[in-house]
């Protein structure tokens, strides 16, 4: 049997929703799985050269997880990836890996495992919920892991005239580094001004309130803390402000930047080019759609 799945870029966190919000791009990983004896891994794209090519593929370790969830016997698969994620960028790289390779595997399997249960696998492989909740519902998805493993989570649209900019830079960054810097408690006044702006941003836009949006993306949980690995973050947070920009996040861990605009975001993406050069880093700024359907299986042929 041959699949042929897609799997969305994601953004996590959009500032005050740290481990708790992540929304789907219109950037896509594709990956094609016949079912053989052993495990080869074919990489096109972004990553060429640098992921691996055997078992310890993470796509790969996404369909054997999902063949082991749904008690089925894994001999082999043979895995060609096609990446347009850019890896190590704060855009769901990892977590559109795990997701590929669990809803290949569970439709090599037969089908067998729901969305949710094939969430709460992507979740324990990821270490938290963010990302694959998006990749996998698109949309702006809010995610909660409870303690027995089970994840709830919510796909929610989003207006369609607003326009997500992003910029990747060319330097890469570490997730474990990045979380490696947030302090182990924070204060309390911390923790409650996130909980109102993210409940500010979520009230923002389903109300389509763009007079709200600035406030809403505030964040004092991450960022704050994570400037000290991307000093330049400010001046182009600034700038895509300036430019038009409601305001400008983190994506993920980082590096790459999200901005929110009213307009088709070219000039907002320039100015945080611009910035981002002063600072004396190349990068590529881009407007992208969100996904709104999230991992598919393309096709499936036996």
């Amino acid at each position: 049997m041959r699949v042929h799945v897609r799997v969305p870029a994601t953004s996590a966190n959009l500032g005050p929703g740290f481990d708790a919000l992540g929304l789907a791009l219109a950037l896509y990983n594709d990956v094609e799985a016949d079912e053989g004896d052993g495990v080869t891994v074919t990489v096109e794209g972004e990553g060429a050269g640098e992921l691996p090519n055997g078992a310890d593929n993470v796509v790969a370790r996404g369909v054997r997880l999902a063949f082991e969830a749904a008690g089925r016997s894994f001999k082999g698969v043979a895995l060609r990836c096609t990446n347009r994620i850019p890896p190590a960028r704060g855009l769901g790289s990892s977590a559109a890996a795990w997701v590929g390779g669990l809803v290949a595997g569970n439709a090599l399997a037969g089908g067998p495992l729901t969305r949710d249960a094939l969430l709460s696998l992507a979740t324990g492989a990821e270490g938290h919920p963010d990302n694959v909740a998006a990749a996998l519902l698109g949309g702006l998805a809010v995610s909660c892991p409870a303690a027995d493993g089970a994840v709830t989570a919510v796909s929610l649209p989003v207006p369609d005239d607003l326009s997500w900019v992003v910029l990747v830079p060319a330097i890469t960054a570490s997730t474990a580094q990045a979380r490696a810097v947030l302090p182990p408690t924070v204060p309390r006044g911390d923790a409650i001004f996130n909980v109102q702006r993210v409940a500010l941003l979520l009230a923002a836009l389903q109300a389509r309130r763009r007079d709200a949006l600035t406030s809403a993306l505030d964040d004092r949980l991450h960022q704050p803390y994570r400037r000290a690995l991307f000093p330049w973050m400010p001046a182009v947070a600034e700038a895509a402000r300036r430019a038009g920009a409601f305001g400008c996040v983190l994506s993920g861990a980082g590096p790459s930047l999200l901005a929110l605009a009213a307009s088709d975001g070219g000039a907002v993406g320039r100015a945080m080019e611009t910035a981002l050069r002063a600072a004396g880093i190349e990068g590529r700024a881009r407007a992208y759609a969100v996904d709104t359907v999230g991992a598919t299986v393309v096709s499936a042929l036996e």
